[in-house]
């Protein structure tokens, strides 16, 4: 049986980073970047890609919807 592996990708330019992906991550995959986007805001990005199970917690719960979720199998 294949294992499957999570990956997200986060548009950044969209990201208000209000921080509910990152408590909703039970992986704690997520963080926040030390950065800004175009509109002044910090953005999540995978800070522990590896650990990432492809539940789409993140994508679930983002009020904007700029979290794609997707799964890979190794």
């Amino acid at each position: 049986m294949a294992k499957v592996k999570g990956a997200i990708e986060v548009d950044i330019e969209r990201c208000k980073g209000c921080e509910v992906c990152i408590s909703a991550c039970p992986s704690n995959v997520l963080a926040m970047s030390k950065g800004v986007n175009t509109k002044g805001y910090p953005y999540s990005y995978m800070l522990n890609p590896d650990a990432c199970i492809g539940c789409a917690s993140c994508g679930y719960i983002c009020p904007d919807g700029c979290i794609r979720v997707y799964k890979i199998k190794i």
